[in-house]
């Protein structure tokens, strides 16, 4: 399941990078994705609707085990 997440955000990192911020993959807990944000995501008070609405929704579509997308 870590190569399939990988692959996806990979895919939506152009998004955030374009916007000043990234994320960096922590680990996977039991279908829980925990992610670091950085740059202008980290401390942003839109970047939870981001993690929630954004990638955490593309997340579940493409992968039915996640659960869940926190940041740490």
């Amino acid at each position: 399941m870590e190569d399939k997440v990988k692959e996806i955000l990979n895919r939506i990192r152009p998004q955030l990078q374009a916007d000043g911020g990234d994320l960096e993959l922590v680990g996977i807990d039991e279908g829980v994705v925990k992610v670091r944000l950085q740059g202008a995501c980290h401390g942003c008070p839109g970047a939870m609707m981001t993690l929630k609405m954004g990638v955490e929704r593309i997340l579940k579509e493409n992968i039915p085990e996640v659960k869940e997308v926190v940041a740490v």
